[in-house]
């Protein structure tokens, strides 16, 4: 990476960044991608994609690796940092990073989100093998099986009626007596014949070698603990902007979210963001590319703007 200023830099390297990337590289916009691990962001965490507009099905690997791969024939520039710290008080703004700073006129913060986690066994080993963190995405998987939703937010209780289309049941699992979702999402569950409410539950383990099997649910009153034969485990318990990094002057919402307006626009001038790191309600592959898209071209005003 050249030691100067650089017009675009792009912090991230998922349908977003990429997307973002892609357009700057086509229309030559003077740029840099920032990505610390592999690009592809979730999509790489995901088993298989059904609903990428153009294909019938893809693997999220060569989903990401094909996202990668176009953009890098227009001419991405890509590079492997971390960025640890922002610096964008003046025109030029500084990145800096595990190595070094890096410095622009503008910015594009597409860092992404990561699913809340329970750390429980199986979870990490059953990723993409029964266990999920979107019901939108692999729902359609489940046709006619078993599975268990957790959580009893608004995302929960809407994915697990979600799931419904496609499971013939749906346990829903929540460690409280009351659910905390939106009243109407609460009748529509407590309507559902597919759904079964375990009030002041919790998964402790999720079984199975190459795919889900089953779980242990255990009763946080009373600490008992029961089995379920089950095909599949859609964890809502929360999602986490990788926002961390990010200076105080970055407008966010309590969860951490970047507040953008249409335009994808922060309240700063010449920094922009798109993708699950900002506040929105969808969170998909389609959206976050849309997301990138629409980030670039409200960048490249900004640039015109500076000549």
């Amino acid at each position: 990476m050249e030691d100067r200023i650089y017009d675009l830099i792009i912090i991230g390297g998922g349908p977003a960044g990429l997307t973002a990337g892609l357009y700057a590289a086509r229309n030559r916009v003077d740029h840099a991608l920032l990505e610390r691990l592999s690009p592809g962001g979730q999509v790489l965490n995901t088993d298989w994609v059904e609903n990428w507009p153009g294909t019938e099905g893809i693997s999220g690997f060569d989903l990401a690796d094909a996202m990668r791969a176009h953009a890098e024939k227009f001419g991405l520039a890509r590079f492997s940092k971390e960025v640890i710290d922002l610096k964008l008080g003046g025109e030029i703004k500084e990145i800096i990073l595990a190595d070094g700073v890096a410095r622009c006129k503008a910015l594009i913060i597409a860092s992404g989100a990561n699913p809340t986690k329970l750390r429980i066994k199986g979870e990490a080993e059953l990723t993409g093998k029964g266990v999920s963190y979107c019901g939108t995405c692999d729902g359609p998987f489940f046709r006619d099986q078993v599975v268990v939703a957790i959580g009893g937010g608004d995302a929960a209780v809407e994915e697990a009626i979600f799931l419904t289309k496609f499971a013939k049941k749906v346990y829903l699992v929540h460690r409280r007596n009351e659910l905390r979702a939106a009243k109407i999402a609460q009748e529509r569950a407590f309507q559902n014949e597919k759904i079964e409410i375990l009030w002041n539950s919790i998964v402790t383990n999720i079984a199975g070698d190459d795919k889900v099997t089953g779980v242990t649910v255990q009763d946080v009153q009373t600490s008992a603990h029961r089995d379920f034969e089950v095909d599949g485990v859609f964890i809502f318990v929360g999602v986490k902007p990788n926002s961390d990094f990010l200076s105080a002057d970055i407008s966010r919402n309590t969860a951490g979210f970047i507040k953008v307006n249409l335009e994808m626009e922060t309240g700063i001038p010449g920094v922009f963001a798109a993708g699950d790191v900002i506040d929105k309600k969808m969170r998909q592959i389609c959206t976050a590319a849309g997301d990138g898209a629409t980030a670039l071209a409200s960048a490249e005003r900004y640039l015109e703007s500076l000549k």
